[in-house]
């Protein structure tokens, strides 16, 4: 049932110009994530991650096919009505934070409240700034705090209506390591304790290795995949599903793991699972690579 999806994506396809000098950056995307889980969707420069991400979050319209939030079609939606869905239904978390250097902390935070014609909600900004750790910050304007802290306040941002899904486009790409991985922790916290769903689309192996699911994008297609399991080595607990919607992705219970791997041990197993990531990587760019020259 539709009700089960926090994403459904069914043959989405996107195509920009015609004739013979058309682009088709989607190929026909079959695709549908569970609540409360995390994905991520990496792929080669020109593989078409951007426009997924576009399209799955209604910030671009499809050539053909559906895509559903939370169980409402968003494809052929009212463009004043697919504003308000944004407003309320969706969190974003940007490269470059996207916050209003004339705004303190907290008004960045209830911003989209505000820009959805509601009352700003003082104690649920309150709420979201706790769970970053930026309870003290509220006052603060974004200029006076670090690149980490900025991306903390992007998160309270994207959380603080309690969207069906946080789309994150590179979210960890302008930090250092450290603070990616600080960032990376609060995005894995708020899927596994407060049920958020994040859709992250990176070129990272070391971030997509935090995420339930890695999808992997090519020439506009979804064309393998890669989860975290037992013989991965590792998890968190209270994973959510996914379904890739191709053969071979069928939706698993991969949660209850990181029991197993106290300590350092968490660190060892994303390493591992970031590797297996990268080595994925490293073989759908050979044959891409084989075709040009061949071309």
């Amino acid at each position: 049932m539709s009700g089960d999806w926090a994403v459904e994506l069914h043959g989405v396809r996107k195509r920009y110009g015609r004739g013979s000098t058309a682009v088709h950056a989607l190929r026909g995307i079959d695709l549908t994530l569970r609540h409360g889980s995390c994905t991520a969707v990496m792929g080669p420069s020109g593989s078409g991650k951007s426009t997924f991400l576009q399209c799955a979050a209604g910030l671009d319209r499809p050539t053909a096919g559906t895509v559903r939030l939370g169980g409402t079609e968003i494809t052929g939606m009212k463009e004043n009505k697919l504003t308000a869905l944004r407003r309320t239904r969706i969190g974003f978390v940007f490269q470059a934070f996207n916050l209003l250097p004339s705004l303190t902390v907290e008004q960045n935070v209830v911003l989209p409240m505000r820009l959805a014609g509601h009352r700003p909600d003082r104690r649920r900004a309150a709420e979201v700034l706790e769970q970053v750790g930026l309870a003290d910050k509220a006052r603060r304007r974004p200029g006076q705090l670090s690149g980490g802290q900025q991306q903390r306040v992007a998160i309270a941002r994207a959380l603080v209506t309690r969207p069906d899904v946080v789309f994150a486009d590179e979210p960890t790409g302008a930090l250092d390591t450290t603070t990616a991985t600080e960032i990376l922790t609060l995005l894995r916290e708020a899927v596994d304790t407060h049920g958020a769903t994040v859709v992250m689309v990176t070129h990272d192996p070391a971030a997509a290795a935090w995420a339930d699911r890695v999808l992997f994008l090519s020439d506009g297609e979804i064309v393998d995949h890669l989860d975290r399991d037992d013989t991965a080595g590792g998890g968190h607990p209270g994973h959510g599903h996914c379904d890739s919607g191709h053969p071979g992705h069928g939706h698993r219970d991969s949660g209850h793991h990181d029991s197993d791997h106290p300590g350092r041990d968490h660190v060892h197993v994303r390493r591992a699972h970031a590797d297996r990531i990268a080595a994925r990587m490293t073989s759908l760019a050979v044959p891409r690579a084989r075709a040009k020259a061949a071309a």
